[in-house]
């Protein structure tokens, strides 16, 4: 089995036409919705690139691996992964598999794909490396213009300064966008596996839709503002919220800018998504071509999402909304059935997917679950909700939220709690975590999200053990093993 895996960063599920999205046109990530499974449930681990991104690597939360933040913002954690970590790349290159990786990296700072098996140009940093040797050469060969943007958009700070670079014009073709490059450099590799006989596994990991939006002419205009209907959640007070999502709207400057910039932005957005689906249709054109299609399975995913102005927000940060904790995710398996499906996956369960039909032990990967069993149609017992985690982007921040079918919980030992019916309030304006009626929803929900960070090990638990009623425990909570009661 080869394994094609496509994956965009800071993606936004309500983007995409396979989940409904009719002003945005994505015929080829469609088309491979259509062809494979589309799962309607699917989360991150962690709305954070570097984590989320060693969590695939590894199979592990990032509680477990212990990368917890990017390292342009990082704030004291752990930036690599400890030497003789598993990881599933250097299982398959074990195996005999050529394992090859175009784009984004940013699982680590010291180590780079290579340390893991990887082939492929080394693409460094959280934004399109412009400056790379390997760019600027494919630029020069094919006498393509260099990188250049004008039409700047940006707020400004509470200091008074420059806001972030959310958007602007790149002065280049569409062939000379980073984009394009990685498309060829992928389908080059492509081609190189196809004549090789070894299996393969090739990843191009695209560094958009993050933000800026940096789109040429063509997508920077595609979509008409006008017609932009502005999210629900852009009515966000951060009233009965936690204080730290008012500072991270101030930070990022969302009160600065008049409310057209806003729709301007997501239409850019949305220009950048289709920019990227276009790229993606080359690469799979190739694979089609190339007589592969039929002996490789498809991933298409993100590491997580992006506010675009919801909730008054841009980028990602310690807000577990789910504009950027669910994504999309599409699995394509040769010979299974097309589907929508509606368990909670999440990105974590690549791993052991990937593992299980090259063959492989999933072991090491431990809180990873295949997902071949959904993707073949069948029905196996599977977890009725999921967990995820947040550790900071800027300054340290814990959090954790327990998703299930009709509300979310999430737990924030600075300040207050929430709690979303995302039946009633699928915008998740109204936190309902102090509301009387709902107690004994609160109270089941604190027991569940406790009992599951036991049974992982996840020391998060312990702030929970000593705030909430989280029922019977079978463990002194004080760890102070000095109770005469702990000796009968």
């Amino acid at each position: 089995m080869n394994f094609l895996f496509l994956m965009t960063d800071q993606h936004r599920v309500d983007t995409l036409g396979a989940y409904g999205n009719t002003q945005v046109r994505t015929p080829n990530l469609d088309r491979l919705a259509a062809t494979g499974t589309r799962f309607d449930r699917w989360y991150t681990p962690t709305a954070i690139c570097t984590p989320a991104r060693a969590s695939l690597l590894t199979g592990q939360a990032p509680f477990r691996h212990k990368v917890l933040a990017n390292h342009e913002r990082n704030v004291g954690y752990q930036e690599d992964l400890p030497d003789g970590t598993f990881t599933f790349p250097v299982a398959l290159r074990e195996q005999g598999y050529n394992v090859g990786l175009v784009g984004k990296w940013h699982a680590g700072t010291i180590k780079a794909p290579a340390d893991y098996g990887f082939d492929g140009p080394h693409l460094t940093g959280w934004h399109n490396p412009v400056d790379h040797e390997d760019y600027r050469a494919y630029l020069k060969e094919h006498n393509l213009p260099p990188y250049e943007i004008t039409d700047r958009i940006r707020g400004t700070l509470p200091n008074g300064g420059p806001g972030n670079l959310l958007a602007a014009r790149l002065q280049q073709p569409v062939e000379a966008t980073f984009e394009y490059y990685m498309a060829t450099r992928t389908i080059e590799m492509l081609r190189s596996y196809a004549s090789s006989e070894k299996p393969f596994y090739l990843a191009t990991h695209f560094f958009g839709p993050h933000l800026p939006y940096i789109v040429p002419d063509h997508y920077f205009d595609l979509i008409d503002p006008s017609t932009v209907e502005l999210p629900k959640s852009i009515a966000e007070t951060f009233e009965g919220k936690p204080p730290v999502q008012r500072n991270y709207s101030a930070h990022w400057t969302f009160d600065t800018m008049p409310i057209e910039v806003t729709r301007k932005l997501i239409a850019v957005y949305w220009g950048y998504v289709m920019m990227i689906d276009e790229q993606v249709g080359r690469i799979l054109d190739e694979l089609d071509r190339l007589g592969l299609t039929d002996a490789t399975t498809v991933f298409f995913t993100c590491d997580h999402g992006e506010f675009t102005g919801s909730h008054r927000l841009h980028d990602k940060g310690p807000a577990m909304y789910e504009d950027i904790y669910r994504t999309p995710g599409i699995i394509r398996i040769p010979g299974a059935p097309p589907q929508a499906r509606s368990e909670f996956v999440s990105l974590l369960d690549c791993t052991a997917t990937i593992l299980d039909l090259a063959g492989l032990s999933r072991g090491a990967a431990v809180d990873s679950r295949s997902l071949v069993p959904i993707v073949r149609g069948e029905h196996p017992e599977w977890q009725q909700d999921i967990v995820a985690e947040f550790h900071g982007h800027h300054f340290p921040y814990p959090q954790r939220m327990l998703r299930e079918d009709r509300y979310k919980l999430v737990v924030n030992p600075d300040s207050t709690n929430e709690l979303y019916d995302l039946v009633n309030d699928p915008d998740e304006l109204l936190n309902i975590y102090h509301h009387p009626e709902m107690a004994p929803v609160r109270g089941r929900m604190l027991r569940r999200l406790y009992t599951l960070l036991v049974e992982r090990d996840d020391r998060f638990y312990h702030w929970m053990t000593s705030m909430y009623d989280v029922g019977e425990v079978d463990h002194d909570p004080t760890l102070s093993g000095l109770d005469e009661a702990s000796y009968r």
